[in-house]
């Protein structure tokens, strides 16, 4: 079995594990999973940063990626903000709607 078709499978198992894990605790309250889950992605970020930063093509290359890349990086980035603030607006009306209705 070719290397990536292998990794596939253990990141589609994993995944599939946390979808069972979660299905089988979606009773008792999980509030710790949403801070553990940035404290990760910190440290992928990190972790990313230090592969670039000690990478010496990427680095002499930086210069000669031009302004169109770090446009793509900053529409990229606004966009993403903009998606994440509206979802965050949306679920918040809902579950502020939920709870007057369930006052009644």
């Amino acid at each position: 079995m070719p290397a990536k078709l292998e990794t596939m499978f253990v990141v589609f198992g994993f995944m599939a594990a946390g979808v069972l894990t979660g299905w089988l605790l979606r009773r008792h309250r999980a509030g710790w999973t949403g801070k553990v889950t940035m404290a990760l992605i910190w440290l992928l970020l990190l972790i990313l940063g230090i592969e670039v930063g000690s990478d010496r093509r990427i680095v002499e290359s930086l210069p000669t990626l031009g302004v169109e890349a770090a446009v793509i990086a900053l529409v990229s980035l606004l966009g993403s903000c903009l998606a994440a603030r509206l979802l965050w607006t949306v679920v918040r009306r809902r579950e502020n709607a939920s709870k007057k209705e369930g006052r009644g």
